[in-house]
């Protein structure tokens, strides 16, 4: 009996591009601004935090906390102006929504609150913890999330006091609701003297905090209730405090800010900072600095940006827009986006497209044009520019890639692998200036090791880097090299890279001969290789409901995957690029499929058994006649090629590019700049029709 490997179906990229043909593709040259007006944008609105509509994007955050080395102003946004309220220096002002929270615990013990608060964090709250004074104590409150509702606020409460570790450090003490229902009374000048008065109360027991209404004018608020009958409640303790304010319900529906002494931000009890809470509806508050060092948002990594930030309820979650001007945008774009050591004219085409994309987004959140992270452009921040980058944003200033009179979606990825993909390969749809051409994407292979696919003595298969072995000068049997490890420990990857979070195929003592059955450049993000993935493996990611025995793929122009087969059946899914997902989290949709234990068997009287479709009991007889048992075994084709397979079906992908694909390639415009092209070629090249227009 003899095993023949059956030819795998799925087609073989070419990947290098040729100066010569890329000269032969037609490109066009800038244009003056004709016919519509290319458009303009002074400030871009970039959300930091949102939540927004239809599950496009969500990233919550309970507080917003802000600092600037030049000092910070604070007003009231409204639909004509921003109002100035106060000069807030250069200490950290937080912000939250003044709603639903959970209490946790009122202690005079601040390191019961601080292992209170971190515990709740460790769970997945937003803690914070402030410091209230009443009958002559200090208390500190320990304070979580931000809730639309009591009923939200209960759920939380209940989820927080059963973990174990809380209810320990709690003791006797009790959590409550507090909510946005408070008293108001008095009209002072100052926070001081609005401190005062808040003392009254404090002495007597009762919450109360400095308030302020407009630029100038405070207020006191007392208690901080969850419902109407704790309200009246308070309203009866108040009422008997000597020498206090008028009391009225407080209106919730103008702006105003509580003020809190909050303490997380400092992590001691002794340093407080003030923490402003304002109305979830109706009220956007306004952080700006007049220096040139940016604003920095804890929240955000610490991230230090341009421009102002509005925080304001939308979606009923908190958002946190950070408007600047747009040039200045593009400078933390570019260097997020492509290496600020890359050639100039990359950097400018980069600049070019981000600058288009932007633009052709509009106010693709609602209440701000994109957002920071990959799902628009990665915006970083002042710490994220470079001078190279910016250069090219100003080198290129206003200057937008059209198309029909409109900017076009000038959508880029990582490596196109050596060909772009067509619009209609990864999403479905045709976009006339979407169409796929070569691309020189190779530099992202420079300078990598070859890292060689050997069997191991145990006759297990896989990587091991170029540097760990020599070659002994003799072949096997079958004709393939013979090599040797060079020092103790050599690690074999079931991939040709380094990746510690993936469990060793072997680790072989100095000496050790193993057997060179194939080699490949490290991966990279220009080629890559991923697997084996079992069965069990890829119907978890897939979503399939019955063990996979078969993969095929049908390819699209580029050589990118637009459809997949299980079993023979359809694997179905909205958009061709999802089969990424589908097959755990690969890099690109331009990949071949390995199925390791494919191979067609000729047996007697010339009948040809097909595995795996065909199952049931496989024998192999080694060279000593005795029968192997193994789940591993190794085919000789005609041309001397020998084959790593499997008994049973597993699945290695060995692809190419990182990212979708479409448009502009990052490695490309690097590879066409470094061969002299400057970034109105390059842009014309990936965009097909386009032209450069603008001042």
């Amino acid at each position: 009996m003899s095993a023949k490997r059956t030819k795998m179906k799925n087609r073989v990229f070419g990947v290098i591009v040729s100066a010569a043909l890329l000269l032969s593709v037609s490109v066009w040259q800038e244009s003056p601004s004709v016919g519509a007006a290319v458009p303009k944008l002074d400030n871009i609105r970039v959300a930091l935090f949102i939540e927004a509509s239809a599950g496009k994007y969500r990233l919550n955050t309970a507080t917003a906390t802000f600092t600037s080395a030049e000092g910070l102003k604070i007003g009231m946004r409204t639909a004509s102006a921003v109002e100035p309220w106060l000069t807030a220096g250069k200490d950290p002002v937080r912000f939250a929504f003044d709603d639903y929270k959970v209490k946790v615990v009122e202690t005079t013990d601040f390191n019961t609150a601080q292992s209170i608060s971190k515990r709740v964090q460790a769970l997945g709250g937003s803690p914070s913890i402030t410091t209230v004074s009443k009958s002559g104590k200090s208390y500190y409150v320990v304070s979580e999330g931000s809730y639309n509702t009591a009923a939200e606020a209960k759920t939380a409460m209940d989820k927080w006091t059963k973990d174990g570790s809380v209810a320990s450090l709690l003791g006797s003490l009790k959590a409550s609701l507090t909510g946005p229902l408070h008293l108001e009374g008095g009209t002072y000048a100052s926070e001081a003297a609005a401190r005062s008065a808040v003392q009254l109360f404090s002495s007597a027991g009762i919450d109360a905090y400095p308030a302020m209404r407009k630029a100038g004018t405070y207020s006191v608020m007392v208690g901080a209730a969850a419902d109407s009958a704790a309200l009246a409640t308070i309203k009866s303790n108040a009422s008997k405090v000597a020498g206090a304010p008028a009391l009225r319900e407080a209106d919730t529906t103008t702006p105003y800010l509580l003020i809190r002494d909050d303490n997380t931000i400092s992590g001691t009890a002794k340093q407080t900072y003030p923490s402003y809470s304002f109305p979830a509806s109706g009220t956007k508050v306004w952080v700006s600095t007049d220096g040139s060092s940016g604003i920095k948002l804890q929240e955000r990594g610490g991230r230090t940006y341009r421009g102002s930030m509005e925080v304001s309820s939308y979606n009923g979650k908190m958002a946190v827009i950070n408007e600047l001007p747009f040039e200045q945008y593009l400078y933390s774009v570019v260097p997020s986006e492509m290496p600020s050591t890359w050639a100039s004219e990359a950097l400018k085409a980069q600049a070019v497209a981000a600058r288009s994309y932007a633009l052709y987004q509009g106010m693709g959140f609602g209440i701000a044009h994109v957002n920071d992270t990959e799902l628009s452009q990665v915006y970083s921040g002042i710490g994220a520019e470079k001078q190279t980058t910016t250069d090219a944003v100003n080198a290129t200033a206003g200057k937008v890639a059209m198309y029909n009179g409109k900017p076009i979606e000038a959508l880029f990825s990582s490596n196109a692998g050596g060909q772009t993909a067509d619009a209609t390969e990864i999403w479905g749809n045709a976009v006339p200036y979407l169409k796929s051409v070569p691309s020189p994407d190779q530099n992202a292979e420079k300078g990598l090791m070859q890292w060689y696919r050997v069997v191991v003595p145990s006759g297990a298969v896989g990587y091991i880097r170029e540097d760990l072995l020599n070659d002994t000068g003799r072949r096997n049997a079958a004709g393939a090299k013979v090599l040797t490890t060079n020092t103790d420990g050599v690690k074999v990857r079931d991939n040709p890279v380094v990746n510690d979070s993936i469990a060793l195929v072997d680790k072989l003592a100095k000496g050790t001969q193993v057997v060179l059955i194939d080699q490949s450049v490290e991966s990279n993000k220009m080629s890559w290789v991923l697997g084996p993935y079992t069965s069990e493996a890829l119907q978890k990611s897939s979503g399939w409901t019955s063990a996979i025995r078969t993969l095929e793929a049908d390819y699209g122009e580029s050589g990118r995957v637009i459809g997949m087969r299980i079993n023979g059946s359809s694997l179905s899914t909205k958009s061709p690029v999802n089969y990424r997902t589908l097959m755990g989290g690969l890099p690109s949709t331009r990949f071949q499929i390995d199925e390791t234990a494919r191979v067609d068997i000729e047996g007697a009287n010339g009948a040809t058994t097909k595995r795996p479709e065909q199952s049931g009991s496989m024998y192999i007889m080694g060279a000593n006649g005795k029968t192997l048992a193994s789940s591993n075994y190794y085919v000789l084709s005609g041309d001397g090629t020998i084959r790593a397979a499997t008994v049973e079906p597993k699945f290695r992908f060995v692809g190419y590019g990182n990212g979708h694909g479409v448009g502009l390639s990052q490695y490309g415009a690097q590879g066409l700049a470094q061969l002299g092209y400057d970034y109105i070629y390059i842009m014309q090249y990936y965009y097909n029709g386009i032209t450069i227009e603008g001042q």
